[in-house]
């Protein structure tokens, strides 16, 4: 895994650094199918993604690498510092999250002021509950750690609109609104969901889920052609 995750940041950076577009996006996803079942909520959170080269007439497609990060669940609590000092209460904070990598295609046959496309993705997801412990007075994050995690391959589709909001300023050529939306199916993984962890006796049970992770996605975000 860390070399999985040493070669995806060594290609980011190299894609980052030649990209020809680079964009962003505030995401909404919505869990789909058995997952759904299981995360009965929306989830939140932000994308980015770079291409090594603008689509145009003679070429109208390019590739790219994309990265994503959702909170799909999240809880709050406020407990005993521990069962040998009861009367010092800290806050808990559980966070359930999903960070994605994909390979992406996308095909913009249209040059213009707005630019429909499609896109492919295939890549893979990390899935992982975090926990922190924060002063009550401070606010300060003191201790936290990973309570559960998997692994899972994923692909999708998607499509888009491109809206034109300034052309030449500085060196962005073209800088454009993105909407768009994705369905990305997910192979199984196991996961923990808001309801999933308990607290018996001073110690911590987990009762993880297990399904695919199919997931369907809307943005709104920038894209800046160099």
């Amino acid at each position: 895994m860390k070399k999985l995750l040493g070669a995806l940041i060594l290609l980011l950076t190299t894609i980052a650094i030649n990209a020809q577009t680079i964009g962003g996006s505030i995401m909404i996803g919505s869990p789909q199918g058995d997952f759904r079942t299981n995360v009965d909520r929306l989830g939140y959170g932000l994308q980015f993604h770079g291409t090594l080269w603008s689509p145009s007439n003679e070429r109208p497609f390019t590739i790219g690498l994309n990265i994503g990060y959702m909170i799909y669940g999240e809880v709050s609590e406020r407990r005993p510092l521990s069962e040998f000092i009861p009367d010092v209460t800290v806050e808990v904070n559980r966070t359930n999250n999903l960070a994605n990598f994909h390979f992406l295609l996308q095909i913009s046959p249209f040059m213009g002021t707005v630019r429909p496309y499609v896109e492919g993705l295939i890549g893979g997801a990390y899935i992982f509950t975090t926990s922190e412990v924060k002063s009550t007075s401070t606010q300060l994050t003191f201790a936290e750690s990973t309570n559960w995690d998997d692994f899972t391959w994923s692909y999708g589709a998607g499509g888009g609109l491109l809206l034109l909001i300034s052309k030449d300023a500085g060196d962005v050529k073209e800088l454009y609104l993105d909407l768009k939306a994705r369905y990305v199916f997910g192979t199984e993984a196991q996961y923990l969901t808001e309801n999933d962890v308990r607290v018996v006796g001073g110690r911590v049970l987990y009762f993880p889920r297990k399904s695919k992770t199919d997931l369907l996605t809307f943005h709104i975000g920038v894209l800046a052609y160099f």
